[in-house]
């Protein structure tokens, strides 16, 4: 839980029982590889904590395609933010890429912290930032080629790439997994 405290002080102070407040609202969830934090269809349940793990953000095109929008790794914040706080159905999957260790809260607890803890709000709004700017920064650039995208996925999440299945960094990059695999051996 160390690590969840040490990340939310990065965007505003808690005093210790605020910082206790927030720990006993606090839940560890284990999530296997590919089980879903989040479905499509359904309301979220959860607010998140990566303590260790990756998950990915995807969705299904009308063809069936998978589409991988995100990865989201340790020491970051994970939800469907605007479907969660709507209380309202989901339009993506948010799933496990490993066997994940999470810090969560329901939205109750959630809720709680903000009529709680006065300045709760205004560092949960950093935070969502802080995780919008980084998902924004480090997407793929369609213009782009496949093996820029992929020289720009090493450069920006290189401790994912030996963690990760290689299918999901293909969808992510918007190229098949055999033009992957052949962009990999080229470079090498």
């Amino acid at each position: 839980m160390k690590e969840l405290i040490a990340f939310i002080l990065q965007f505003g102070n808690l005093h210790q029982q605020q910082i206790d407040l927030v720990l006993s609202k606090a839940q560890k969830l284990y999530l296997p590889k590919d089980s879903y934090f989040s479905e499509a269809g359904k309301i979220p349940k959860y607010a998140g904590f990566v303590v260790e793990g990756v998950l990915r953000g995807c969705y299904y095109t009308n063809e069936g395609k998978e589409i991988t929008r995100s990865f989201v790794s340790e020491n970051s914040i994970l939800y469907d933010y605007v479907n969660f706080e709507d209380n309202s159905a989901a339009t993506q999957y948010i799933q496990a890429c490993t066997d994940c260790k999470l810090i969560v809260f329901s939205k109750k607890d959630w809720d709680e912290l903000s009529q709680i803890i006065v300045n709760w709000d205004t560092i949960k709004n950093k935070m969502i930032q802080a995780c919008m700017y980084s998902k924004s920064r480090k997407g793929p650039v369609v213009s782009q080629d496949g093996t820029t995208r992929y020289l720009e996925f090493l450069k920006n999440h290189p401790l994912l790439v030996n963690r990760i299945p290689l299918r999901y960094i293909a969808s992510y990059l918007g190229v098949t997994q055999q033009s992957l695999s052949r962009i990999r051996k080229n470079i090498q």
